[in-house]
């Protein structure tokens, strides 16, 4: 393995996607290499940052237990009444069921029917959402683990936080990561865009000052990649100067 060949093992060693002999002869070329240093130390911190997010989805027993006490509604006996002649006699018919009570009991079974439908929704969007993280790990995984994966950083405008985008010419994606980035002001967002020559192509939304975000849409000849603040929702086209612009060079 030559050195040229060390130079793009940056984001597979950042991954531990090494095997001990290829860890163990990077870690020697890491001594000599500050590019490359840097370059982990910038992929460790994206998927830091992109571990930190979770989701806690329900267990599946919860609606199997839910459904399971639905026929399981009590009511309570009706109260007797001693009548002349020492005969006890119920207040409903034997084997019957009250106008009153039947309502009780189908007005519960009701709202725990509609209660085990809401937690089984919920926990059907928790599923869709842990899933969606899981693909998105797994695109920046690819990303940072492409053989000519490469890194630019830079300071944004008034020197508050700073950007870093990585990108695969070969994968044809690229990631944003933010950090120490203001907050944006109420109704405002960090607006993505990929530079294609001068014209701005939306690329994606970001909405707090620290965060990953794996850019919308491909990468095709975008010479690099802007940050403006935007009105929440994001834009069709800037509406201001950026606050950073990082080059894919």
């Amino acid at each position: 393995m030559n050195a040229a060949d060390l130079h793009t093992l940056t984001g597979a060693y950042a991954a531990h996607a090494l095997d001990p002999v290829e860890s163990a002869a990077f870690e020697r070329h890491l001594t000599d290499c500050p590019v490359c240093a840097r370059e982990v130390a910038e992929f460790a911190a994206t998927l830091a940052r992109l571990g930190s997010a979770a989701f806690v989805v329900p267990p599946d027993a919860l609606r199997v237990q839910v459904l399971a006490a639905l026929p399981t509604v009590r009511q309570d006996a009706p109260p007797t009444a001693p009548v002349p002649g020492g005969t006890i006699r119920s207040g409903r018919r034997p084997g019957g069921w009250t106008k009153l009570a039947l309502a009780a009991c189908l007005a519960a079974a009701a709202g725990a029917g509609g209660l085990a439908v809401q937690q089984h929704r919920q926990a059907e969007e928790a599923r869709g959402r842990a899933a969606a993280v899981r693909q998105e790990a797994d695109r920046l995984a690819g990303l940072l683990t492409a053989p000519d994966t490469r890194t630019a950083t830079g300071a944004a405008t008034g020197g508050a936080g700073a950007g870093t985008v990585v990108w695969s010419r070969e994968r044809g994606r690229v990631a944003f990561l933010a950090s120490g980035l203001p907050a944006p002001a109420a109704g405002t967002t960090y607006q993505l865009w990929f530079d294609d020559a001068g014209t701005m192509r939306v690329a994606g939304l970001l909405p707090g000052g620290d965060g990953v975000l794996l850019l919308t849409g491909p990468l095709g000849g975008a010479r690099g990649v802007g940050v403006t603040v935007e009105p929440a929702g994001g834009s069709a086209r800037p509406t201001a100067a950026p606050v950073l612009l990082l080059p894919l060079t």
